[in-house]
């Protein structure tokens, strides 16, 4: 039996918790109401294009850590401050019980996102070397041939869609060019890999089991092919991580580094899917960007980092407690799940000047939507050039582009549009 430990608190949010009134350094027995604890929000399941900021924004102003009676149960930290708290903690907070809200039981834990220090740093050490920029931008080239390909058959279509045309079949070939598959594994993974997607969104579980139990079957395929062709491992994801398999230091086996490129292929799609669907939809709804970025296309990576900063894909990331704390005045019990609600923290006022408004060359802008801590996202410098070269020659083959209808958003899976209905002029002269 454990010994236990008394309650720990955290410095997050040491101001007086406006719902609740206690101090964040005063730990709290209990918040239950009559032996349960009471529902205080709950997400919007009929979301519109950045209707979840005005959400979020009154949390921030009124509860700031409030509890959801929903998916099971989970709390939502949704300031800056918190949520840079807990994912720099990892004496405190864990992933290997519960990463997501909400909860999806599964036989085995899926590395490297279900594991902690020290077994995730094995994971680590032989994904991030693979993602450095001498070795991404290697793929420069096919990402764009996929964009140019791809915007030119958007402008064929005769309802042209930014998500289903462009941002979903984009993020799957650029992660298909980094994994270095045949042009028949890229098409089928494509295909797996949008098709899984959508039924995520749709939480049809049959197409969900169908396409998990393929994409592991496809990440064999992966992994066996790739190593026939003896790669480089300071430069190959498979070829690095079956190195760190081979010694007995490492926590990685054969098995958990297929089950770790099916976990790649799974984020490689679904955070640049939503964060590129974002960035349409923003482009489509303000001409003048549009022709400011046309004109002056050496501002777009920092129009890029605005709207990182405004639209963060994720928030359905979570901790949970190891033992008992307190975060922003609320008492927090061991193996309680936390989601970390970036899109929240990315707009916290106490953070960001004027937090809605997009400020080109915004300063010190910090944003957290490539998380933070020992989780942070190993794909950030592929995903910064993903929607680099996706923007320059959406905006460079079209002359202009605007929404054709309204914008269909993801569930509370993932904060991003799953259509974009648009409107597109062919540029007079494309390159």
């Amino acid at each position: 039996m454990a010994t236990p430990h008394p309650p720990s608190t955290t410095t997050a949010g040491t101001g007086r918790c406006p719902f609740t009134g206690h101090s964040a350094t005063e730990p709290q027995a209990t918040d239950d109401v009559g032996g349960a604890r009471a529902s205080e929000w709950s997400p919007d399941r009929n979301e519109t294009f950045g209707s979840a900021h005005a959400d979020y924004a009154a949390l921030r102003e009124q509860n700031p850590f409030p509890w959801s009676a929903d998916y099971g149960g989970f709390w939502a930290a949704t300031t800056y401050e918190d949520i840079l708290t807990i994912t720099q903690d990892d004496e405190l907070f864990s992933t290997a019980k519960q990463n997501v809200v909400p909860h999806v039981p599964r036989a085995s834990r899926r590395p490297p996102l279900h594991f902690d220090p020290p077994e995730h740093t094995d994971y680590r050490t032989a994904i991030d070397p693979v993602f450095r920029r001498s070795v991404v931008t290697e793929h420069a080239g096919a990402f764009r041939d996929s964009a140019r390909r791809l915007v030119d058959g958007m402008l064929m279509e005769s309802s042209p869609d930014g998500v289903r045309h462009l941002a979903a079949p984009f993020a799957m070939d650029c992660f298909a060019s980094l994994l270095g598959l045949a042009r028949d594994q890229t098409r089928e993974i494509r295909e797996i890999g949008v098709r899984y997607g959508f039924a995520i969104q749709d939480m049809d579980n049959p197409v969900i089991e169908e396409c998990s139990k393929r994409l592991y079957e496809i990440a064999r395929e992966i992994y066996d092919r790739r190593l026939e062709e003896d790669p480089d491992p300071s430069r190959d994801l498979v070829a690095s991580l079956h190195r760190a398999a081979l010694d007995p230091d490492t926590a990685i086996t054969e098995t958990s580094a297929v089950a770790t490129i099916r976990q790649l292929i799974v984020a490689g799609m679904g955070a640049p899917q939503a964060v590129l669907g974002s960035c349409i939809a923003h482009l489509a709804t303000d001409l003048d960007l549009q022709a400011h970025l046309r004109a002056h296309p050496e501002d777009l990576p920092s129009a890029i980092e605005e709207m990182l900063r405004l639209h963060a894909p994720y928030r359905v990331f979570a901790r949970t407690a190891k033992r008992d704390t307190v975060i922003h005045g609320r008492a927090v019990a061991q193996d309680e799940p936390i989601a970390l609600i970036f899109p929240s923290a990315n707009r916290d006022e106490t953070r960001f000047e004027d937090p809605d408004t997009f400020v080109l060359r915004r300063k010190q802008n910090s944003h957290l939507s490539f998380g933070r801590g020992s989780h942070k996202c190993p794909a950030a410098t592929m995903g910064r050039l993903e929607l680099l070269i996706a923007l320059e020659e959406l905006l460079a083959r079209t002359e202009t582009f605007s929404l054709a209808g309204d914008i269909v958003m993801m569930n509370w899976l993932e904060y991003g549009p799953r259509s974009v209905p648009l409107a597109l002029r062919s540029a007079d002269r494309m390159p």
